[in-house]
């Protein structure tokens, strides 16, 4: 008996030993890939960092010190000047990006959510048709869209005002993609069946239960739209003539167009550049972890 119990005795006194995690990475494999998002990275940074360097010197600093390393600093005192030019044009600049940006992003947010949500979750005779035509327009390059445009809205007499520039920020087809996605995934039937049996019409079932579920969707939908309309640039230009509804994008090309006229005009470019990425930057900040969730529940799916 204690022959048998001996070899038991001993394999409990063996320490533990840890489970298996499986194949790991060695360090020479992770060399390559960090340094390529070294790289890439700084390839990103460096044009940002200059930015701000540059916005920081006057005039003469500007062109007789090196580019990528600071001088004397005056940004406030470039900030002050910028804002004081012209009565403050850059103001109204950025205050039509913000109206078109903001306007924008939350109408069309909204519409592509309802799309989306229509195409995932009610069968209806041309729904994959339809579809197929909603990632068609994913497929088709903004600056393909700007001359019929113009085209359409100087028919109706439009151009060269607000809506010529805001009623095609509406439209989103990749928000309609990624909303029928996400809905997919996210909005059981059961829930819809229980709300309906519940006495709730459709519209309010997608207002107090839909939405909710797909909001990590939205705020992604919502961060795309804001930064491809504050950075829209073609169909502006092609549109506005008027100073007045000007996007602040624009209204530094104009600038930067004078330069060789009104050599002062440098500075102020470049500082206004530098103050119109921050938005942009505080939204990302600010959305990151929605911005992933969405990202990565439509990849599952």
């Amino acid at each position: 008996m204690s022959q048998t119990t001996a070899p038991t005795r001993r394999r409990a006194r063996q320490p533990h030993q840890p489970a298996a995690t499986g194949p790991r990475a060695s360090l020479l494999s992770q060399v390559p890939a960090m340094g390529v998002m070294l790289i890439a990275t700084l390839t990103f940074l460096t044009p940002i960092w200059w930015l701000f360097v540059a916005s920081t010197k006057n005039r003469s600093d500007l062109v007789n010190t090196n580019g990528l390393w600071f001088a004397d600093w005056n940004l406030s005192s470039n900030v002050s000047a910028l804002l004081e030019y012209r009565d403050g044009v850059y103001l109204q600049w950025l205050l039509n990006s913000a109206a078109y940006t903001i306007g924008g992003a939350l109408i069309g947010t909204l519409l592509a959510a309802m799309c989306g949500y229509a195409l995932a979750k009610y069968q209806f005779r041309g729904r994959e048709v339809l579809f197929n035509v909603v990632l068609g327009g994913v497929l088709v390059p903004l600056t393909t869209l700007a001359l019929p445009l113009f085209l359409m809205f100087s028919l109706v007499n439009l151009t060269n005002t607000f809506w010529s520039v805001f009623l095609p920020s509406l439209v989103s087809p990749f928000g309609v993609y990624l909303s029928r996605i996400f809905a997919a995934a996210s909005v059981p039937d059961e829930v819809l069946e229980a709300a309906r049996l519940d006495g709730s019409n459709e519209v309010r079932t997608f207002f107090t239960v839909s939405i909710r579920l797909m909001f990590p969707a939205l705020v992604t939908i919502s961060l795309f739209q804001f930064v491809a309309i504050w950075n829209n640039f073609f169909l502006p230009l092609i549109m506005l003539r008027d100073e007045a509804i000007m996007p602040v994008t624009l209204g530094l090309y104009n600038w930067n167009s004078q330069i060789s006229q009104i050599p002062e005009l440098r500075g102020y470019v470049l500082t206004g550049a530098l103050l119109s990425v921050i938005p942009l930057i505080l939204m990302f900040s600010l959305l990151q972890r929605f911005w992933k969730n969405g990202l990565g529940a439509g990849a599952i799916k």
